[in-house]
């Protein structure tokens, strides 16, 4: 089993690099922003610079979980490969793995811009020892951007996936203070913006590499929103699988 998910890794990696599009999105737009908005503004403070460099790394990150995983799982579906590969004896989970490590790698990738951004044109502060937490945080973290990725792949075709899946990124990437510090975010959005995922995951980013205080409500919906997620995957690929396979 473990050589047939590292043969679907290694071919999934491939087709990445040979389309690199979604990861020159995913690791540029954020160190875009670190050099067009927090080097001018806050990049000689070393605590706002370096909470603004966790904010954006989880942003590419976010990015690369949300769009990459709901238009490749889509577009998987609308393959013929793909229903062949449920046939097969070892069934759909190797693909599905290498799927999944692929983008956590993705996800990895992507936020090198950012940090290079924060280490050479900011104050931005950071130990190895919390720089390892950060990463921990960011994969973990992650988990519930991945799930609603799967969620939205399983539902719909890769068109109206990209397109629900841009409606869903950018507001909640607002709303969670990954753009603009929640202090500063306008007082109704204050009000919602513990109760979405990505506030909570902002404030484990911030918590791990700037030894900033986590907002309780925020981890709380941060945990409900991935049970929620992972239960309306597993879900819509039960139902995928009873239309096509019934």
């Amino acid at each position: 089993m473990s050589s047939l998910i590292a043969a679907h890794t290694r071919y999934l990696m491939i087709e990445q690099i040979r389309v690199p599009i979604g990861l020159l999105a995913s690791s540029l737009f954020p160190a875009i922003a670190m050099v067009a908005f927090v080097v001018p503004s806050a990049g000689q403070n070393p605590k706002i610079a370096t909470m603004a460099t966790g904010s954006l790394m989880f942003f590419g990150a976010m990015f690369s979980a949300v769009m990459g995983l709901s238009i490749s799982v889509s577009q998987d579906r609308e393959q013929p490969w793909h229903p062949y590969l449920r046939t097969l004896p070892a069934g759909p989970f190797p693909h599905f793995a290498g799927r999944i490590l692929t983008a956590l790698a993705v996800v990895l990738v992507s936020v090198v811009p950012v940090l290079l951004v924060g280490a050479l044109f900011t104050e931005a502060t950071i130990t190895p020892g919390k720089l390892s937490a950060g990463l921990g945080v960011l994969v973990a973290g992650i988990i519930p951007f991945m799930l609603m990725g799967l969620l939205v792949g399983n539902l719909l075709s890769s068109k109206a996936a990209m397109a629900v899946a841009q409606i869903l990124f950018f507001p909640m990437a607002i709303v969670g203070g990954l753009l603009m510090p929640p202090q500063f975010l306008p007082e109704f959005i204050q009000v919602i913006s513990p109760y979405v995922p990505t506030r909570g995951a902002g404030e484990l980013m911030w918590w791990a590499i700037a030894d900033n205080r986590p907002d309780t409500v925020a981890l709380v919906m941060l945990a409900a929103w991935t049970v929620v997620l992972g239960a309306a995957a597993a879900w819509a690929y039960r139902r995928d699988e009873g239309r096509r396979f019934a």
